[in-house]
């Protein structure tokens, strides 16, 4: 009986170290999330990370506030390295962090908390996420002035089957800034609307400007205030002949001019020495 007792207790211990030990070795080569980053663009939003797992997969967890964890419905155990977080940050509004969990893909013999896990920096959508380039138009209103109509970037979030624009979330917070100058000319100006159309004054009549307009949301921290610039757009202006023609057309023109000139001066130099020489060999026939 006490052989038995003896040798249970061996096999037990033996079963205890080998536990152990097989999951200090899956700790071991589990891989670790690294680089985690929030990237995030007109509030779609992405949680990225690396390496890409070989026999592991990611759960991807959530919380606000110290509030409970609770599981991404996409994002349980993935083999890719991003996360679709956008539809779960809601309100955008609140602070969020995640904590990224590595699993094995049969993990019914082991214990999770011994894996692995990475936690998120913390990230607001309403004030991080990244806002696009807007497209706009520009025409001349009338002398001097110029209508700038600009369009709302659309967002990934639908709401009584519209899909919103950053307009319809950040709502008054949103403005724009127009950038704009003479061509020809390096000076800008920035000027600010509060709504998606506006008048720029002042110009220059008859004469061609450019103008780039880029989201502004001043009550964020000055990293996230300011979209991408928009592509740049130019108004005709009125030109001159001299503003129309290419350099090439100009030192051609110049090189016509210089050679009809030296052709007059030298049919006019050649003329009024045959009419001297025509004068005096008249004056000599006179003496004889």
């Amino acid at each position: 009986m006490c052989c038995n007792m003896a040798s249970l207790k061996q096999i037990l211990y033996l079963g205890v170290c080998m536990s152990a030990w097989m999951i200090t070795a899956a700790d071991e080569h589990a891989p670790k999330a690294e680089n985690v980053r929030w990237v995030s663009l007109d509030f779609k939003t992405l949680l990225t990370w690396t390496p890409t797992p070989s026999n592991y997969t990611f759960t991807v967890q959530y919380s606000w506030d110290d509030s409970d964890w609770m599981k991404s419905p996409n994002c349980i155990q993935i083999s890719e390295t991003e996360c679709d977080l956008s539809k779960e940050l809601e309100p955008l509004h609140r602070t969020f962090i995640a904590d990224i969990q590595t699993e094995p893909v049969d993990n019914t013999d082991f214990e999770l908390d011994e894996f692995p896990h990475t936690y998120s920096p913390p990230f607001t959508p309403y004030g991080q996420s990244e806002i696009s380039a807007a497209e706009f138009t520009v025409e001349v209103a009338e002398e001097g002035r110029a209508s700038v109509t600009i369009e709302d970037p659309l967002t990934s979030f639908h709401k009584y089957g519209k899909q919103l624009t950053i307009r319809d979330i950040l709502k008054n917070d949103l403005q724009y800034k127009i950038s704009y100058y003479k061509s020809g000319n390096t000076g800008k100006r920035d000027i600010i609307f509060n709504s998606n159309r506006g008048e720029v004054s002042g110009l220059d009549a008859g004469q061609s400007y450019c103008f780039m307009v880029a989201a502004f949301i001043p009550s964020r921290s000055k990293l996230y205030q300011q979209g991408a610039w928009s592509i740049q757009q130019c108004t005709p202006g009125q030109k001159n002949v001299l503003q129309e023609l290419s350099l090439g057309a100009l030192v051609g023109g110049l090189f016509i001019l210089v050679t009809v000139l030296i052709v007059i001066i030298t049919v006019t130099v050649l003329c009024c020495r045959r009419r001297n020489r025509t004068s005096q060999m008249s004056q000599s026939s006179t003496v004889i």
